[in-house]
Order: C-alpha cells, then sequence, then structure tokens
C-alpha cells in the first residue's frame, strides 16, 4: 500500500463527512463527488463500508427518498455528532498541518 493510500485512508472519513455536511448524498453521487476533488482511486466498494462506520458511530444518518430515475436511494445526512466529529479533525488537521509543511519545505 502506497504512502498516499495510507494517508488518504486515514482521512478520507473527515473528507466524506465534509461533503455530506455541505448536502446529503446518495453513496454513487457521493463517489462521483469525490473522484471530482482528485480522489480518483476511491471506489463505491471504498465508500459504503465507511458510511457503514459512520453510521455506527451515529455520526451520520440515512433516509430512503423517491428518485426521478428510477428507484428509492439512501441519502446521507451530518448528525450534530459528526458536526463536532469534522471540527476535532479539522482542528486536529490545522494543528499538524503547519509544521509539516515547514518541515517538509525545511522552513525551521
Amino acid at each position: 500500500m502506497s504512502i498516499r493510500t495510507q494517508m488518504r485512508k486515514g482521512l478520507l472519513d473527515a473528507c466524506i463527512l465534509a461533503i455530506i455536511e455541505t448536502q446529503p448524498v446518495y453513496g454513487y453521487e457521493l463517489s462521483k463527488i469525490l473522484n471530482e476533488r482528485h480522489f480518483k482511486d476511491v471506489s463505491e466498494g471504498t465508500i459504503y463500508p465507511i458510511l457503514l462506520r459512520l453510521l455506527n458511530k451515529q455520526l451520520i444518518y440515512s433516509e430512503f427518498q423517491t428518485s426521478e430515475k428510477g428507484p428509492k436511494r439512501k441519502y446521507y445526512y451530518i448528525t450534530e455528532d459528526g458536526k463536532k466529529e469534522l471540527d476535532t479533525v479539522k482542528h486536529e488537521w490545522n494543528q499538524m498541518q503547519a509544521p509539516i509543511n515547514a518541515l517538509l519545505k525545511k522552513e525551521y
């Protein structure tokens, strides 16, 4: 497994929460959004286990909605606990990002 894959896996939950915070999405739509944002190798097979984990942690919830194109779709929404978790991850990310960038750019 590449370092890029490992790093992305560690942050993918937060990325998914960030997308769901902005808009309710269904699984395939989430996959498309991630791919549009340069997560090219994130498949639906990767996303659904993460969604299940986030559901089990009660960071998101789901509802079926009718679709104009076919069967009902399961849309995902962020919970208040999910928003708190996302805020925590954002804070931690911001705390780590600057020192790591400084070290990598040899600005110390």
